[in-house]
């Protein structure tokens, strides 16, 4: 079986979640036996790929200039569809939405459906973001969708008319951070772990209400953001209303060598999103043996299980309940470590690839 990935998602990321799910995907389908798969990015920004070797990634990297990137996509999505097509495959997994398909009149088309953002909070995106349009014109014209999650897959059929024989979820798997650094961070009180964006749904904004309600939290913890960028001027604003100060709540930024040992030493990782297409922050906590405390929505308790301890999002008060309750007792936070570790094996690439590729098989005909 000959499976090609187009270029459309390497031109958008020079690194992210769904960039890195194609090529971990693309790698462990090529160690399967009589599966050619590639991917097809003849200019891309991305670094994933970027590092894969020419037998299993075809395509340039080229800088990120400013007011060049749809032209590059464009041009990128032309050629891709052209060597596809000398390719020959007989599945085309189209890696993003687009209003023209990469897949050849005799090969069959697969999408993934990461999450439902734009759909969910339609208000807080552009009148003029295509994204929604190009999602249903692409899933229409699929010959078969693979949802993350079956959080995501319930959403989509919320939002989208599309037979549910025509889906099948496949969870993702998850690149284990590996501690290469010195593993403790000479902090001055222990902390609570954020990762990623804290804008809108993500609920950031709830966290630091809940730790700024609890006058045991504030004495004895602090929260460290990682990644999402330098804190805003609306929260910092936030920050200084809610009484906290800098000390109390700080953000950095590294690799993921760093990120793994923030990770390793915080007193526990505290996931307050409202709505997740599947999670990976969680399963990466897991398996650096740091406790996860979470919101119990969307698809986030498919992905952790038992394995965390859950609040309300929406709650200011239980989410503060949750993080003391497991914070407090010493066989709370342990017993959560454990399953933990046990629940995280159950997210492996390869797992992934062997239910993708009995997708693939469920629609052609070898």
């Amino acid at each position: 079986m000959k499976i090609a990935f187009d270029s459309q998602i390497f031109t958008m990321q020079e690194y992210g979640g769904i960039s890195r799910y194609i090529c971990s995907l693309a790698q462990q389908l090529n160690t399967r036996q009589n599966v050619e798969a590639k991917i097809f990015a003849p200019l891309h920004i991305n670094a994933y790929v970027d590092s894969l070797p020419s037998s299993l990634a075809y395509g340039v990297k080229v800088p990120r200039i400013r007011n060049t990137g749809r032209i590059v996509h464009a041009a990128s999505q032309l050629l891709s569809r052209v060597a596809i097509s000398r390719f020959k495959p007989q599945i085309v997994h189209e890696t993003y939405f687009s209003s023209l398909s990469s897949t050849p009149k005799n090969a069959r088309c697969v999408i993934t459906v990461h999450d439902m953002i734009h759909e969910r909070f339609s208000s807080a995106f552009s009148a003029n973001d295509p994204t929604s349009e190009w999602k249903r014109k692409s899933l229409k014209r699929a010959d078969h969708v693979i949802c993350v999650s079956e959080n995501t897959k319930q959403d989509l059929l919320e939002f989208i008319d599309i037979s549910p024989e025509k889906i099948s979820v496949v969870h993702h798997g998850f690149n284990r951070l590996a501690l290469s650094i010195a593993e403790k961070i000479a902090l001055p009180l222990p902390y609570l772990l954020y990762v990623g964006d804290r804008f809108g749904y993500k609920n950031f904004d709830g966290l630091l209400r809940a730790f700024a309600s609890s006058s045991w939290l504030k004495s004895n913890l602090r929260i460290v953001c990682f990644g999402g960028g330098r804190l805003q001027i609306n929260e910092l604003a936030l920050i200084k209303s809610l009484g906290l100060t800098l000390k109390q709540v700080e953000q950095v930024g590294g690799s993921d060598e760093q990120l793994a040992s923030f990770y390793k030493n915080a007193a526990a990782f505290v996931y307050p999103s409202l709505y997740e297409g599947f999670g990976i922050p969680p399963l990466e906590a897991m398996s650096l043996n740091c406790p996860v405390i979470c919101s119990d929505v969307s698809s986030i308790p498919e992905v952790v299980g038992d394995a965390a301890g859950y609040f309300d999002p929406k709650s200011i008060d239980s989410i503060t309940v949750a993080i003391e309750g497991v914070l407090q007792s010493n066989e709370k936070r342990n017993n959560i470590i454990a399953k933990g570790v046990e629940r995280c094996e159950k997210f492996t690439w390869s797992r992934c690839a062997n239910e993708t590729l009995a997708v693939y098989k469920s629609i052609v005909k070898i």
